[in-house]
Formats: C-alpha cells, sequence, structure tokens
C-alpha cells in the first residue's frame, strides 16, 4: 500500500524552462544555445547540483573554459529565480493529497544556493513532512544512495513509497532502489497517474 509520494522538484511541482525563459526575454537562438550547452548541460551545473562546487567556483571554471563574461554566468544564474515558477496543476493537488493521510516528501537534484529562498518563496512547502536536495545529500538522481538517504532520514519502506519525476533516467532509479515510480511527462496529468496508481480517490 503507497503511504508516501514523493516530488521531484523541477517540472513537477516548478516549471523549469531555461530555453523558453531566455527566448522570451529577447535572447537569440544563438545565444539562448549558448547559455543552455555552457551552463545548463555542463559538468558545473551538476556538480552544484551534488555539492561538489560553490556557486562562485562554478561561475569561475565556466569563464574559464567558454567565451562567456563572469558577469554573463552570473547574470544567468541570478536569473534561476525567476524561471522557477510553481506549476498550478501538481501544486493544488497536495492539500488534498494531505488531507487523504498521505506523506508527502521530496527529492530533488537541486543546488544549495538557492533552496532556502525557493523554500521560503513558496507555501506549498508547507504541505510537505520533509525532503532532500541533492547539493546538501552529496549524491544525485539517479544514483542509488540518494533515495535510500531519503529512505532512512524520514525511515520510509520503498514498497509503500511512489515516486514522481520528469527524468526516466531518475523513474528507474527509484525503481531500482525498490519504490513504485512515475514518469510525469505532463504535469497537468499528474493527479490522474495518482488517482490510478496510488487508490487516491477524485
Amino acid at each position: 500500500m503507497i503511504r508516501n509520494l514523493i516530488f521531484d522538484l523541477g517540472n513537477v511541482l516548478l516549471s523549469w524552462k531555461p530555453e523558453e525563459y531566455f527566448t522570451r526575454n529577447g535572447y537569440t537562438a544563438e545565444e539562448t544555445s549558448v547559455i543552455y550547452n555552457n551552463i545548463f548541460r555542463s559538468l558545473e551545473w551538476r556538480l552544484l547540483d551534488n555539492g561538489d562546487i560553490s556557486i562562485e567556483e562554478a561561475i569561475d571554471r565556466i569563464a574559464e573554459r567558454t567565451t562567456m563574461k563572469k558577469h554573463e554566468i552570473r547574470s544567468v544564474f541570478d536569473s534561476r529565480l525567476r524561471i522557477l515558477l510553481p506549476l498550478d496543476p501538481t501544486v493544488k493537488m497536495l492539500p488534498g493529497l494531505k488531507k487523504q493521510g498521505f506523506k508527502l516528501y521530496f527529492l530533488s537534484n537541486f543546488p544549495d544556493d538557492i533552496f532556502d529562498e525557493i523554500f521560503s518563496r513558496y507555501e506549498f512547502f508547507k504541505y510537505f513532512d520533509g525532503g532532500i536536495i541533492s547539493a546538501r545529500a552529496k549524491a544525485s538522481k539517479p544514483d542509488r544512495k540518494i533515495y535510500e538517504i531519503l529512505m532512512e532520514k524520514y525511515s520510509l519502506k520503498p514498497e509503500e513509497c511512489l515516486f514522481a519525476d520528469d527524468s526516466l533516467l531518475n523513474v528507474k532509479g527509484a525503481e531500482n532502489a525498490g519504490m513504485q515510480a512515475l514518469h510525469v511527462e505532463d504535469p497537468a496529468a499528474l493527479p490522474g497517474q495518482l488517482m490510478n496508481i496510488a487508490d487516491i480517490p477524485a
């Protein structure tokens, strides 16, 4: 029986569409591609998520190996708080899930430097019983270790957990750790998916 619902943050509870953001704000396709490839798909981005380097170290490293200037890179990192916005279809279901007796947790690959501001900015976090971000766990999805850290910290049984993530790799990681898991391709469809799998009434 599913007792614990575990959610990724990016593109599950918080919209994360950096390419759309920069295009919408007047960047050319070439400029957007440079930003996306040099920053969001970089080794430094993964190291930030894993808590292995600081934001300043990431900026220095990216500036050393690309044509981007430090102030340009810092501006991109500063934009993250404007890119991360709540997704109404999933955020609005949290109070109901809580009333139905489910324990709610988040498990996200997330950098340390902006998490506290995101956590305090959005009220939906009050419905959660706890959670783990990768930078503080020093482990990232789909590494089995981060799922086990969450379960150990909150004394969760994997067979009682259902995990939802927009990355198929992360979904497979949760399944390898013994959880049931959902691949979230469309956040608006998630409430219906949960009803079908976790026996949640409409």
